[in-house]
C-alpha cells in the first residue's frame, strides 16, 4: 500500500518538528553561546522546512533568510566581538574542533534529507497545498491582520529606542 501525499507530508512535518524540538532543546541546555547558536540556527531551519511542508515556500524562505541568515550571522557576530584577549582566542579554537560540529551536522543531515525527498515528491507531478505567494501574504497582512502588524512594529521600535539608550555611553 502506497503512501498517499497528506501522509508523507504529515511525516516530514513530524520529522521536522522533532529535529526543531531537539534542537531546540540543545539551546536551552548548552552553556556555551556559540554552541547554543548552532543548535539555534538548526532549530530555525527545521521551522522553515516545517512552513515548506505546510505549503507556504514564501514564509519558508524568510525564515531562513531572515532568521537563521542574517540575525544568526548578527548574533555570532556580537558573540565574537564581546571575547576579546589571549583566553578568548584559546576558547575560540576549542570552539571550533570537529567534535562540536556532530549534533548539528546530524540534525541538518536529517532536514536536508527531509526536503530533497519533498522535492522527487514534487516533481513526481504530486503537488503539497496551494503555494502562498507574497501578494497574500501582504494582502492578509495589511487587511484583517493590520491592527497585529501595528503593534509588532511598535514593539520593535520600543525595542530599538530601548537598546539605543542602554548602549549609549554615559555622560557623567
Amino acid at each position: 500500500m502506497t503512501s498517499t501525499l497528506p501522509q508523507r507530508m504529515n511525516l516530514l512535518f513530524y520529522i521536522s518538528s522533532v529535529v526543531a524540538a531537539i534542537s531546540t532543546l540543545m539551546v536551552i541546555t548548552r552553556t556555551n553561546a556559540v554552541h547554543a547558536l548552532l543548535y539555534l540556527i538548526v532549530s530555525l531551519m527545521a521551522v522553515a522546512l516545517i512552513f515548506f511542508s505546510l505549503g507556504a515556500p514564501f514564509v519558508a524562505a524568510l525564515e531562513v533568510i531572515i532568521y537563521a541568515g542574517a540575525i544568526m550571522v548578527l548574533f555570532v557576530f556580537v558573540i565574537m566581538m564581546l571575547n576579546l584577549g589571549t583566553q578568548a582566542a584559546k576558547q575560540e579554537s576549542q570552539w571550533l574542533s570537529p567534535g562540536i560540529w556532530i549534533g548539528p551536522s546530524i540534525l541538518i543531515a536529517v532536514l536536508a534529507a527531509e526536503l530533497i525527498y519533498l522535492f522527487v515528491a514534487e516533481r513526481a507531478g504530486t503537488t503539497a497545498a496551494g503555494a502562498v505567494g507574497p501578494k497574500q501574504v501582504g494582502i492578509a497582512l495589511f487587511g484583517p491582520y493590520v491592527l497585529g502588524v501595528e503593534l509588532a512594529s511598535m514593539l520593535l521600535l520600543s525595542g530599538l529606542i530601548g537598546a539605543y539608550h542602554l548602549g549609549r555611553p554615559h555622560r557623567h
